[in-house]
């Protein structure tokens, strides 16, 4: 198959009325597909809904009473346990929230703004206060740091994760570069997986800022799309090694696992963290949901039975994620025109078009019935400079919807290169 940039004139024009042709046609079939978050579908939520039968009415409380009422703000025991087994942690590094770990994370931006981590200096009394963006990232992150009015500053992510030695250079020179915002395993969007060797040196940063943190968002642990997988270091015991043990928050959350907006959200770190940690939480509420946690721990049981819900799960997804790569191969394999990655699990697939290209592209496929993440949403202020990252979400929509929405993406992203070398030969 010949690449569009070896093409002449004459071979993309009569490309182009072709392939204008095709997407006509497409936008005459009315279509109404979504592919812009990374929302489970019906039939992986169903997998957990019997979970809302075992703490009911019915329940024999026995000696948990206590667990309705108040109280016991860093978790019920059990599900500390349960949360530190996944994090390969202990229970007394462990504190249970609500459903969203994206609220935890807000709420520690906000607390090293409003009050300082440890007794050091509030960001809000300082002049400068800057965060390190791995790109491509996750949107709501860098909306969160925005929205404090932190500076955001880009850190190219390759295959093992983050550009290190720029990481080390900033952090340990800048007292004004407070953390990092990571996803170590399936990183959101593009699905890598941190090396070992990068989070080793992760754990030997030496920061300028006594109150850097690392903001380690594991929310895709356990999120396998196949049997074999590799595991990330653990940040936690790999920082207690080097003496570093305060500089990690590490988030995790069923929310993709079991009911999405209804499950239980945990973060582990340094016990001298957990206390000033707490401190705070004993203002801002008097405990969270621990009925919600007692559920989910009586539905697992044991982590064991996670991995086997996890299996399933798997199931589901894999059959979405393979028919976007299958259609990317046949559609644009060897056109140039494009490259994606092929992650290993996570919920996401990263397309990087050519230069300038990703806005028309995702245009093209809303005009014609299929919404994707806007351009730009992987990076701070949604400003991807090279305008080329596309974030891919299989996991909504049906099968039969994907493969129709994937047909058409590929298609607009023909169509659009083609218009893009065109234009450049003017």
């Amino acid at each position: 198959m010949k690449a569009y940039q070896d093409m002449n004139r004459e071979e993309l024009m009569s490309l182009h009325t072709d392939l204008s042709k095709q997407y006509n046609n497409i936008k005459s079939l009315g279509l109404n597909l979504n592919m812009a978050r990374g929302k489970p579908d019906f039939a992986q939520t169903e997998l957990s809904l019997a979970i809302l039968d075992i703490v009911n009415s019915h329940y024999d409380f026995g000696e948990k009473m206590e667990y309705c009422n108040y109280g016991i703000l860093d978790g019920i025991p059990e599900a500390k346990e349960f949360f530190a087994e996944i994090l390969e942690t202990t229970p007394e590094h462990m504190i249970i929230y609500g459903n969203s770990s994206l609220t935890i994370m807000f709420d520690q931006i906000s607390r090293g703004y409003t009050h300082g981590y440890l007794g050091n200096t509030p960001w809000c009394q300082l002049e400068k206060v800057k965060f390190l963006c791995p790109v491509p990232g996750y949107d709501r992150h860098f909306a969160i740091t925005e929205h404090f009015g932190i500076e955001m500053i880009n850190i190219p992510l390759y295959e093992d994760g983050p550009d290190m030695d720029m990481i080390e250079k900033l952090v340990n020179n800048d007292e004004c570069i407070k953390g990092i915002w990571c996803v170590p395993q399936y990183s959101n969007p593009s699905g890598i997986i941190y090396s070992d060797e990068v989070v080793k040196r992760f754990s030997q940063l030496q920061p300028a800022a006594k109150d850097f943190r690392l903001f380690w968002d594991n929310a895709y642990i356990v999120h396998h799309l196949y049997d074999e997988h590799k595991q990330v270091l653990n940040i936690l015991s790999e920082c207690e090694k080097n003496d570093n043990a305060d500089i990690v928050f590490e988030f995790c959350s069923t929310s993709k696992i079991t009911l999405p907006g209804a499950g239980v959200a945990a973060l582990a770190t340094s016990l001298a963290n957990k206390k000033d940690i707490l401190s705070h939480m004993s203002i801002q509420c008097i405990g969270h949901d621990k009925l919600n946690q007692l559920r989910h721990i009586e539905y697992f049981n044991k982590v064991e039975n996670l991995d086997i819900h996890m299996q399933k799960q798997a199931a589901l997804l894999r059959p979405k994620f393979e028919a976007v790569l299958d259609i990317f191969n046949k559609e644009l394999n060897g056109l140039g025109i494009g490259q994606w990655t092929k992650p290993l699990g996570g919920y996401f697939i990263t397309f990087e078009s050519l230069h300038n290209c990703a806005k028309d592209i995702i245009e093209k496929c809303k005009e014609a019935g299929t919404i994707l993440t806007s351009a730009g949403a992987p990076f701070p202020y949604g400003k991807d400079p090279l305008d080329s990252t596309i974030r891919i979400a299989p996991s909504y929509p049906t099968l039969e919807e994907l493969k129709q929405a994937t047909e058409l993406f590929t298609l607009c992203v023909k169509l659009v290169s083609v218009e893009k070398l065109l234009s450049q030969m003017n």
